[in-house]
């Protein structure tokens, strides 16, 4: 009998990409939960399992449900007997985040606490990862990349709510001796993101030759920078977390911290300036551009973010393609198929 994974957000952005990279790297079956609102697109599942034939087809199961709510027996039932929780459902817009904070806390931290307690019932369970965003440890000086387990510093009610749903997730682990993990990741990107989204957003107006605007600092001298990562590299990233030897982890921390958290980053740092300037030259097209002081202008918004990958880059895990490649591909695919790029 193949083992079973419960991915929660199976139809947003990322959601979407592991199930695609489970159905062709393993022979795992995979149960979605997932409420189809701002970020989910059945759509992208669709893509990713219309290849499936007979049988096939019950590989990937998909049930509706605002983890809001508690698991209610009926769902329970039919989830089955799971091995793996990966936790990735989330709210995750800064600007809806800072016009309705309680969104969020229900979102991010009721909805953590639903899927952990239902953790708990699972008598099999492996492993629950919970995937959190570079975004808890709050902006970056320059020469600064933090490390796991850094203090952290939000700046706006999405960034504390991801940092509250860690919290919960630690002391699930402390108090009742779940197999946590905890993951930090920034700035994905990849096939069918939403095109609010930076780079489908910079594929577009560069396609059309509209303006970009780059977020900047306060002089509008220096854009802002990110490490960015493909969803697939990701993916393979949570593969490899799920099939590491834990007794090769060891805690560094003096108080004795059970749950290890890592860090998925992308190979290099990139300043969205020059990131524009790549898009804009993989569709061999000038780049019309404007340096904006985002940051005074969207409070909540950080000009740096960095996170440092040197654990698991230690334990033996790099991303499998450059940045490079995997954004000429992204771009390549995004053109062809345009209908990712409306809103």
């Amino acid at each position: 009998m193949n083992k079973k994974i419960l991915l929660t957000g199976g139809a947003g952005f990322i959601g979407h990409h592991f199930v695609d990279y489970i159905l062709k790297n393993t022979n795992y079956d995979i149960v979605t939960i997932d409420r189809l609102d701002y970020s989910g697109n059945l759509n992208r599942l669709n893509e990713v399992t219309e290849h499936l034939k007979g049988s096939e087809r019950l590989r990937v199961k998909t049930i509706f449900h605002d983890l809001k709510a508690e698991l209610n027996s009926q769902i329970i039932s039919s989830l089955g007997d799971i091995q793996y929780i990966i936790h990735m459902a989330a709210g995750s817009h800064v600007d809806r985040s800072i016009s309705n904070p309680m969104e969020f806390v229900l979102d991010n931290v009721v909805g953590t606490v639903n899927i952990l307690n239902y953790a708990r019932t699972c008598d099999n369970l492996e492993r629950f990862i919970y995937f959190s965003t570079d975004e808890i440890f709050g902006p970056a000086p320059e020469g600064i990349t933090y490390k796991e387990n850094d203090r952290y510093n939000s700046t706006n009610p999405y960034s504390a709510s991801k940092a509250g749903g860690e919290e919960l997730v630690v002391a699930y682990e402390n108090t009742y001796n779940l197999p946590c993990y905890i993951t930090h990741t920034m700035n994905v990107f990849g096939e069918r993101q939403h095109p609010e989204k930076y780079i489908p957003m910079c594929i577009k107006k560069t396609n059309n030759k509209e303006l970009v605007t780059v977020h900047s600092n306060s002089n509008q001298t220096k854009a802002g920078s990110r490490f960015y990562i493909h969803a697939k590299d990701v993916a393979d990233a949570v593969w490899f977390l799920m099939n590491y030897d834990n007794s090769k982890l060891v805690s560094n921390d003096f108080g004795g911290a059970k749950c290890q958290k890592f860090n998925i980053v992308g190979e290099k740092e990139i300043d969205n300036l020059e990131l524009a300037e790549m898009i804009a030259g993989f569709q061999d097209v000038e780049l019309l551009h404007k340096m904006v002081d985002f940051h005074s202008a969207r409070p909540g918004h950080d000009l740096r973010y960095a996170l440092d990958g040197t654990k698991m880059k230690n334990m033996g895990w790099k991303p499998l393609k450059t940045t490079e490649h995997r954004l000429k591909d992204t771009v390549n695919w995004t053109l062809s198929n345009s209908r990712w790029l409306l809103n």
